[in-house]
């Protein structure tokens, strides 16, 4: 969201450097201040820049979905695929003044935030919309995993909303079921904690490798975590990898998103457009970069601004996800744009 109340915003996050080891939590990402520099465009920071992040050409990008309504008028905080179907999935805060079947009045929007009220898009690849569902008290929706089984489809998501600031505190995995709200404290709803007392916990999913992803937040330090599905499944909580790696990232740059394919880590981070005399004026092509962290190593694998349709109204980074096509993976990043009075999703695809 623009609103610059992300729990990183307004900070400079550095991947710092070191090996990341199997099995075990050997550190992660700190979070520091720093002065500006006064060269906010980006251009120098990623002139020699190699082309590839991880094993994905940024050079480059094909608009994979057109400029999509959502089920609320809200920004889109993150999408996932369901490739065995051909859907795509979305997550939003809930639009301000909705009352849902069960509340007394209408709930304002800052309310909604705070509580981890969140509202999930199905569409088909065209952007159509085939349902929705509501989740209150789950988080903020970082990032998310889809997991098609048989005749149903489990969304992976943050649970048990942080009062204080709306981001989740658990990972939780529930069937998508149309029309539904579901609370996250009710009984059907299982949460797993694979750190206790961590905050700000999102999971993104490798269907390919069978493997969790999990970014969070434990003693103000930021770390990415990655499991075996089967082992998470059962509650064996001993990570495969806990990453760092040396990534710098620029203060106003907010975390939006990650995702987990191969040997990497991949990291979104930028902001929306600001006015000419922001930061992050139109003319700059925008602040969305993405970089790449190796899970053998923890050690950085790129970093690069991303460049396409640089004309978006609006144009905040809004999430990623690998869609695989037959054999052919491609990383796709999202951005909320703008129309009349609500705010869409478009998702931009980049291959190898």
């Amino acid at each position: 969201m623009a609103d610059g109340t992300r729990p990183f915003s307004r900070r400079t996050l550095l991947f710092g450097g070191g090996a990341a080891a199997a099995g075990l939590a050997t550190g992660g990402l700190t979070w520091a201040q720093r002065p500006r520099t006064g060269d906010e465009d980006g251009d120098r920071e990623d002139a020699g820049a190699p082309p590839r992040v991880g094993d994905f050409d940024l050079r480059t990008g094909a608009e994979l979905l057109a400029p999509a309504p959502l089920f609320n008028t809200t920004g889109p905080q993150s999408f996932a695929f369901d490739d065995t179907n051909g859907q795509v999935y979305t997550l939003q805060l809930v639009q301000d003044g909705i009352r849902l079947d069960d509340e007394q009045e209408a709930v304002a929007y800052d309310d909604r935030k705070s509580a981890g009220d969140l509202c999930l898009t199905r569409l088909d690849r065209a952007g159509n919309t085939l349902g929705h569902m509501y989740l209150r008290g789950f988080g903020h929706g970082i990032s998310f995993g889809v997991e098609p089984t048989g005749q149903r489809t489990y969304m992976w998501l943050e649970g048990r909303a942080d009062p204080e600031n709306g981001y989740g505190r658990t990972v939780v995995r529930v069937p998508f079921k149309d029309g539904a709200v579901l609370d996250g404290s009710d009984d059907s709803v299982r949460h797993f904690e694979p750190v206790p007392g961590a905050t700000a916990v999102c999971p993104a999913l490798d269907l390919a490798g069978q493997r969790v992803l999990v970014s969070h937040e434990e003693g103000g330090v930021h770390r990415f975590s990655v499991y075996g599905m089967a082992d998470f499944l059962a509650g064996r909580f001993t990570p495969t990898q806990t990453i760092k790696a040396g990534v710098q990232v620029r203060e106003e740059e907010w975390f939006q998103g990650c995702a987990l394919y191969g040997d990497f880590v991949y990291v979104l981070t930028g902001n929306p457009y600001t006015g000419k005399n922001g930061r992050n004026p139109r003319k700059s092509g925008g602040n969305t970069f993405v970089s790449a962290i190796d899970v053998r190593t923890g050690q950085a694998q790129g970093r690069r601004k991303v460049t396409v349709a640089p004309d978006l109204p609006y144009r905040e980074p809004e999430g990623m996800a690998v869609r695989r096509v037959g054999s052919q993976a491609g990383l796709c990043v999202g951005f909320s744009v703008k129309e009349k009075d609500r705010r869409e999703l478009t998702v931009y695809r980049f291959t190898g």
